[in-house]
């Protein structure tokens, strides 16, 4: 049965170009032109920060978005990030997170081009999305380019999980897309464009420049961590899966050396690893169980060994965990749905629905949205990704 589920990703035969990287294909679009960009420290052209490589380049960058964690990626999740100039490049810096979430026409008003090239992970719940879509929408409404630097996506080899539901649009979803959407935010810009997702305007006047020697099937190694909370390329492999979790009773490593590589709750009997988790600044800030002794699992040697070629969430944690909880109308908390893109999991999962038949389930959406997605991909990738119609 492993092996069945276990397809190896290739490792490609030439090195990956990111689309910063290819600035011979933009650096047209952008000449006499003022910039906004929207970045943070994983938009690298080689080892060599984009707006530095801009300025070089006698490129007009105005201002600087930054989204969630900040500009330079050392704010915690969930926490405020404030808008200010940026030390370095004295250039001023917009948050586009917490109550400010979208450019406004004022922001706008003395830009012609906005670029964005921020590093995703490829998980609906992951708000880098969030804030492309916010950023559309004002390019939309005030009749700007948006140019996307497209890079990789780490979990790009497949797609899982429920689509999202009407109703439970957030900043953690805003789009009818599986948990595990299986695209690259430059596919997504252009399926939120085809499908008319922006709210107050049909589309925006887009451009994407892809990635060279990537497809979905190729894996990727990601040169900068993506937020705080993602260092490693074991916790990006198990953050949709732990990322889920979040929104239960369970730790999920943060405030430790190894967030989103384990869980763990001081209640939980079973579990060969202990860790306290504790205030770190700029990676958690009163994490869950904060100074309590918590029992659970190490998932890192399971991520490279398993998750890495299973191509679907791990749900099974889940059943065992509620399962072992003292009080299972406990287990779930209010930010659950959201994560989920609906009630339908939580429910299964509370009244005892197996896992198989929780599959299954996912299976009818999964399949349209394959058909649907095709329409917008820039990479090759494996039929149907794992997905038959059921």
């Amino acid at each position: 049965m492993l092996l069945a589920l276990l397809l190896p990703l290739t490792g490609g035969s030439q090195a990956v170009i990111t689309g910063a990287e290819r600035t011979e294909d933009y650096y047209s679009l952008l000449k006499k032109k003022r910039i906004a960009v929207v970045a943070n420290q994983t938009s690298q052209v080689g080892k060599v920060h984009l707006i530095d490589t801009l300025l070089t380049l006698k490129i007009r960058v105005k201002k600087v978005f930054a989204p969630e964690h900040g500009f330079r990626g050392h704010a915690a999740n969930g926490e405020k990030v404030a808008s200010g100039t940026d030390p370095v490049t004295k250039l001023p810096i917009i948050s586009l997170y917490g109550k400010h979430v979208k450019p406004t026409k004022k922001d706008l008003e003395s830009i012609d081009v906005v670029i964005f090239d921020i590093q995703d992970v490829g998980v609906r719940f992951y708000t880098y999305l969030t804030t492309l879509h916010y950023v559309m929408q004002a390019c939309a409404e005030n009749g700007k380019h948006l140019i996307v630097l497209d890079r990789p996506n780490p979990n790009g080899h497949y797609m899982d999980g429920p689509v999202l539901k009407p109703g439970y649009e957030s900043m953690v979803g805003m789009h009818p897309i599986p948990l595990v959407h299986g695209m690259t935010l430059g596919e997504l810009a252009r399926m939120i464009n085809g499908e008319r997702w922006l709210r107050t305007a049909d589309t925006c006047k887009l451009t994407v420049i892809p990635v060279k020697y990537w497809d979905h099937n190729t894996a990727y190694i990601l040169p900068v961590p993506p937020s705080p909370n993602l260092p490693t390329q074991e916790s990006i492999m198990l953050y949709p899966t732990l990322g889920l979790m979040e929104g239960t009773i369970m730790s999920m490593g943060r405030g430790t050396d190894k967030p989103f590589e384990c869980f763990g709750a001081p209640w939980l009997k079973d579990g060969h690893y202990r860790f306290v988790p504790k205030n770190i600044p700029g990676k958690a800030v009163n994490p869950p169980y904060l100074g309590d002794t918590c029992r659970g699992f190490l998932l890192s040697d399971f991520a490279r060994n398993y998750i890495a070629g299973s191509r679907q969430l791990y749900i099974e944690w889940f059943e065992m965990l509620l399962n072992a909880c003292p009080d299972k109308q406990k287990f779930f908390n209010p930010f659950f749905d959201k994560l989920a893109g609906g009630p339908e999991l939580r429910t299964a999962l509370m009244g005892g629905t197996s896992i198989k038949k929780i599959r299954e389930a996912w299976k009818d959406d999964l399949f349209q949205f394959t058909y649907k997605r095709n329409r917008y991909l820039l990479y090759p990738c494996i039929q149907g990704m794992g997905h038959t119609k059921p």
